[in-house]
């Protein structure tokens, strides 16, 4: 691998573990105030398991990321790359509505979003670099979960 392609590599992972960090800094705060008085579900995952979770996955991200930046002058590079940047930014934006805004039901809402926007990244990862596509299979899965537990924590807490 030559010296550009690290970089490019580097800063892919690093761009995503970026976005993760925007999002902690409204979910760090909110976690043992307004998040521990939540009525949660009974498969609510410890807290201390998300970090490591969400992490693993911005790694995923990256990599793939990279993976599909590498495909310069592919005629579908454009397209997945734009699906890419909107699912990111609905990702940091779930954090602020959720954790930032204290608000389950907009939370409820940007994950869908989001969850479509995983789904047609990964549709158009697929076009660019199979790998790349596949990377994101463990992120959807993990967002769905969040998801059925975003409806639960509203439903819970009406």
């Amino acid at each position: 691998m030559k010296i550009k392609d690290i970089l490019k590599l580097v800063l892919s992972v690093a761009l995503c573990q970026l976005a993760g960090f925007l999002g902690s800094l409204f979910t760090i705060p909110a976690i043992p105030t307004w998040y521990k008085t939540l009525n949660k579900p009974f498969f609510t995952p410890p807290d201390w398991i998300f970090s490591p979770v969400w992490i693993s996955l911005f790694i995923l991200m990256g990599i793939s990321l990279f993976l599909v930046w590498q495909r310069q002058g592919h005629r579908k590079l454009k397209m997945a790359l734009i699906f890419f940047f909107a699912q990111l930014i609905f990702n940091m934006l779930w954090s602020a509505a959720f954790f930032g805004l204290r608000s389950p039901l907009l939370g409820l809402i940007d994950i869908v979003l989001l969850w479509f926007a995983i789904l047609l990244t990964i549709q158009n990862f697929l076009r660019v670099s199979r790998t790349a596509g596949l990377l994101l299979l463990p992120y959807i899965l993990w967002v769905s979960f969040a998801a059925v537990l975003n409806f639960s924590l509203w439903i819970l807490n009406l």
